[in-house]
């Protein structure tokens, strides 16, 4: 075999090989870990696991020392959440037994007290190392397995955003107004993007590109490495909801009664469904259909009754809709042919993804805020009424699954495309030398 045919064969194998760490199109993973916010970086909010929680079935509830707003995150049989009081607990997944908790000493309490210690933030996991935002205005960054504080940095704010973690990176919004990109190993602050206001929103990152929402009522996509505007989408109100990023489409709702479709390219709005009220709840898209809550709100009532939808993802069409007794906030959960999703009205509810009849429903003894998680064949979520939930007939550890170039490091990604370039050019080289003799 000559010179020129090792070439190509080297690159050839080189090509598929690279083929083969192109992010994951579909709009769920096979990974069986819930690692942060709405499950992955894209916030689909979904997965491809097989749930025993088809039933309402409780396999065990944890009481914390206050009101859980915050989602849980599960990786390796752990569960990490906090609480209003904060306090950050790291729970045995299979039957709530603490492992670590870490508390957060404050000047004043409450999630009203600027500067208090609640803990709004959904916590993220990635590499041993455990993310999450506080009222006391501070970025904390433990160490997964013992709880010791690795870095915390102060931002001007409340975080209440849930971070997300990519590429060795940590991305947050603040009440400060500022989007910002952290060193996830020494906090260390990379740069940091002002919106017009608050930002509760969490960001969705995929393809180089950030996007998140603020109160100024606007959507941003911002380039991930330098903090830079590419595009902003004016929404007519307060943008608290979390986009979903899939299939080149940003899925987001907005405080004006919409939940809207946005090309990831360019900014412009593709379509938007109008609800009986606001769309704080973050989107889940699974299967080619995106599913979201609403809040109605009445100036005379806390709220009153609100509906769950499932619509169309290419067209915004309404397939269905499901009724509760009062809003929800809480972010929609899909597994398999079931959705789960919290309620102001204390319930959990299972519905079916298909048709959005009620399979089962589970009372707590406060509202659900907290939007549900899934991993090892069980349903996780907390209540206001201070406990965190696990649904299901037994939880099993998840096995590992192969990573998607979506969580490779870039540094990586971008080594192997410089390698297949030039190896391209060789091989090219060498066949045309040899052609020429």
């Amino acid at each position: 075999m000559n010179k020129s045919s090792n070439a190509f064969i080297i690159f050839i194998t080189l090509t598929i090989f690279l083929s083969s760490l192109s992010p994951i199109s579909s709009a769920t993973s096979s990974s069986d870990d819930w690692p942060m916010f709405h499950h992955d970086l894209i916030h689909t909010g979904s997965t491809l696991g097989t749930p025993t929680a088809t039933t309402a079935t409780l396999l065990w509830n944890f009481t914390t020392n206050s009101v859980v707003w915050a989602s849980p995150a599960i990786v390796d049989g752990r569960v990490y959440i906090g609480s209003d009081g904060g306090i950050a607990y790291c729970l045995n997944a299979s039957d709530s037994s603490e492992i670590w908790n870490y508390t957060i000493h404050a000047t004043t309490q409450g999630r009203q007290g600027a500067g208090g210690p609640a803990i709004g933030s959904s916590m993220a996991v990635s590499d041993g190392l455990v993310y999450f935002g506080c009222y006391d205005r501070n970025v904390y960054c433990l160490n997964a397995s013992t709880g010791e504080k690795a870095w915390n940095y102060t931002t001007g704010g409340t975080v209440e955003s849930n971070p997300s973690v990519a590429n060795g990176y940590v991305y947050v919004g603040s009440w400060d107004g500022n989007v910002y990109c952290f060193d996830a190993l020494n906090g260390n602050k990379i740069w940091n993007y002002t919106t017009g206001s608050l930002v509760e929103s969490s960001a969705a990152v995929v393809d180089g590109k950030v996007y998140v929402g603020s109160v100024d009522s606007n959507i941003y996509c911002l380039n991930e490495t330098s903090g830079e505007k590419i595009w902003i989408y004016k929404t007519g109100g307060i943008v608290q909801s979390s986009p979903a990023v899939v299939d080149g489409h940003v899925y987001i709702g907005s405080g004006d009664n919409n939940l809207y479709c946005i090309d990831a390219s360019t900014g412009e709005k593709v379509w938007n469904f109008t609800t009986l009220g606001w769309v704080d709840s973050s989107p889940a898209v699974a299967n080619g259909h995106v599913y979201v809550g609403s809040w109605v709100v009445d100036s005379n009532k806390d709220d009153i009754a609100s509906d769950v939808y499932c619509l169309d993802a290419s067209s915004g069409a309404k397939i269905w809709n499901f009724t509760t007794q009062r809003g929800v906030n809480s972010s929609p959960l899909v597994v398999g042919e079931y959705v789960y999703i919290g309620g102001w009205d204390h319930n959990v509810y299972c519905l079916d993804a298909s048709t959005g009849e009620n399979i089962w429903s589970y009372a707590t003894r406060g509202s659900v805020n907290s939007s549900p998680s899934f991993s090892g064949g069980c349903v996780f979520v907390g209540s206001w009424d201070h406990d965190v939930y696990a649904f299901g007939t037994q939880f099993v550890i998840p096995t590992s699954s192969p990573r998607s170039a979506s969580s490779l490091p870039s540094e990586v990604i971008n080594t192997v495309i410089v390698v297949v370039a030039i190896l391209a050019v060789i091989g090219i080289a060498l066949v045309l030398r040899r052609r020429k003799h």
